[in-house]
């Protein structure tokens, strides 16, 4: 594998697959992939953000196709190492060659998603979609279900310890069965009072109010609202973003985590490590 400088690699490819934040896609195209995006080409994407919402423009005579694996990078690597693989979301922009939706499922059967389970999707269902679950639910209502969870046990007089473990350690023995079977094979798996407690108590925690906040969420997101903030935000520096992650690093829930984690002989020793780890800036990456 030769790595080479991004308006080299767009110069030299065949397929250009940007793997970069989105937030630094749009400035990377114009500088390092616009000019070598020669007649012919294929412009990849694994998330629709920047096309959806039109932060990149290509030519038309480029195949534009999206290969969106549903795992993180890591994971899709490990999986693929295994023998597996991952599911993925295909999706065509521009059929220029008239074979684009070919070379997205040859290039998702070569990461291994073909073992796993391929869909059809459009740049933007798998945009909104993405956004509204990881704001709502999979990351953004999680992570603020957990901390209020934690605070309410601790507040009360409980162990911070115990209300970790409770509310955060215990939530991946749930998610596995879930991800296992689904709702019923959780319920199934739990004794008969969690189950109790879970149909007549869960609706009162995350009932109607919650999910008007989340129709507003996904309104923000079609209307491209959270992305003009989003791409703002960048603009101008960061500044708020980063005093937020700072601000989470601090919760209590963190600070008896990272004690309690420190103990656990069995846990990965890079999965330690990863949450006091600066995100790295992979601002100059492009795979091609």
């Amino acid at each position: 594998m030769v790595v080479v400088a991004p308006d080299e690699a767009a110069k030299r490819a065949d397929w250009i697959h940007v793997l970069t934040p989105d937030e630094t896609q749009a400035e990377l195209y114009e500088q390092a992939i616009k000019p070598y995006l020669n007649p012919g080409k294929v412009l990849g994407f694994s998330h629709g953000f920047s096309i959806h919402f039109k932060t990149i423009v290509p030519p038309a005579d480029v195949d534009v196709v999206m290969i969106a694996p549903k795992s993180p990078g890591h994971l899709l690597r490990r999986v693929y190492s295994e023998g597996r693989g991952v599911p993925s979301l295909i999706a065509v922009a521009q059929d220029a060659s008239k074979r684009a939706h070919e070379y997205a499922l040859a290039y998702a059967h070569g990461i291994g998603s073909t073992r796993a389970g391929v869909l059809q999707t459009t740049f933007r269902e798998e945009t909104e979609s993405d956004l509204f679950g990881e704001q709502a639910v999979l990351c953004g209502g999680l992570t603020s279900l957990i901390k209020k969870g934690f605070e309410t046990l601790v507040e009360a007089g409980y162990a911070p310890e115990i209300a970790y473990f409770e509310c955060l350690h215990e939530v991946k023995l749930i998610v596995d069965l879930i991800y296992e079977g689904g709702l019923a094979r959780m319920r199934y798996s739990i004794s008969n009072t969690a189950e109790y407690g879970d149909l007549t108590r869960g609706e009162k925690v995350v009932g109607q109010e919650t999910r008007a906040a989340m129709k507003k969420i996904l309104a923000d997101i079609q209307s491209g609202e959270f992305a003009r903030e989003w791409i703002a935000e960048n603009k101008s520096g960061g500044k708020r973003f980063a005093q937020l992650r700072e601000k989470e690093k601090q919760h209590p829930v963190e600070i008896v985590g990272a004690q309690l984690r420190g103990m656990m002989s069995w846990l990965p020793r890079e999965a330690k490590k990863s949450a006091d780890a600066p995100k790295e800036n992979p601002k100059k990456v492009v795979n091609a």
